[in-house]
């Protein structure tokens, strides 16, 4: 009896053991499930997060190239402004010096007109003529009016024509004037006139002579000769060999007036 009932109890506690074992497992069984679930989904968004991220990395790179082309395009549009900035202020040189060039032509254009005026008298009479050379203004007188065949000695009538030319020249303010010697291209050669050259400078001398006589200031005056160099007509007939024959008074232009003259000042200055 005893012995049997000793079996009973040690079975009811192993059965009770085994319970409690039985039921440990499941829990531990529950939690792993539960473990591994939450595992598998830590790897999921892992995954969808490597992804996103991938994505993401790629619309960076397209919005780097973007913004480059875009600082590219800009960097060329502050080019090009700064370009047409520098054409602006290029055109706006060049209209102020072409206002300075037209102001200058309506000057000499309005001077010459006041010379011929001037001399519309002598001009009327055939004694002279007013000329626009080499953009200069010249007088010109013929010599075979002022001097006789192979002279330098000045005509009562030339020199009186020369007088009434320094009185008008006298009264131009602010002008220098160069009288030049021109022959025609039949050689010379005496002991007073060795060559053309000779003659022209004689000859322009003698009327120098005379306009500052006659009250031109000697400081605004000089002389030079061209002897046969610059023929204005040909030397191939008798006509054109008198046209050749002349006396240019060169209104000698003052440089100061003139477009870039203040750029030349500061290159001879050497600055």
């Amino acid at each position: 009896m005893l012995n049997r009932t000793c079996r009973t109890l040690a079975v009811v506690a192993l059965l009770s053991v085994s319970c409690v074992g039985r039921g440990k497992y499941t829990e531990a069984l529950d939690a792993n499930s539960l473990l591994t679930s939450e595992r598998d989904a830590l790897t999921a968004e892992g995954i969808a997060l490597s992804d996103q991220a991938g994505r993401l990395q790629t619309e960076l790179e397209a919005t780097n190239a973007v913004l480059e082309q875009t600082n590219r395009r800009l960097a060329a549009a502050i080019a090009q402004t700064g370009e047409l900035e520098g054409d602006v202020a290029r055109m706006e040189a060049a209209l102020q010096v072409a206002e300075q060039r037209e102001l200058a032509a309506d000057a000499a254009l309005a001077e010459y007109r006041a010379l011929v005026a001037r001399f519309q008298d002598m001009i009327d009479a055939g004694t002279l003529s007013v000329r626009v050379i080499d953009g200069r203004m010249v007088v010109e007188l013929a010599t075979d009016i002022l001097f006789g065949a192979g002279s330098a000695t000045l005509s009562a009538d030339g020199a009186t024509a020369l007088r009434g030319v320094a009185t008008v020249l006298a009264a131009i303010p602010d002008r220098e004037f160069q009288v030049a010697g021109h022959t025609d291209n039949v050689p010379i050669s005496t002991a007073r006139f060795p060559s053309n050259w000779d003659m022209g400078a004689s000859r322009a001398i003698a009327v120098l002579d005379v306009l500052t006589g006659g009250g031109l200031d000697s400081g605004r005056v000089s002389a030079a000769s061209f002897g046969d160099t610059k023929p204005r007509d040909t030397n191939r007939t008798p006509e054109g060999r008198k046209n050749n024959r002349r006396i240019e008074i060169t209104v000698v232009p003052d440089l100061s007036e003139l477009p870039g003259y203040s750029e030349l000042e500061a290159i001879a200055a050497g600055e």
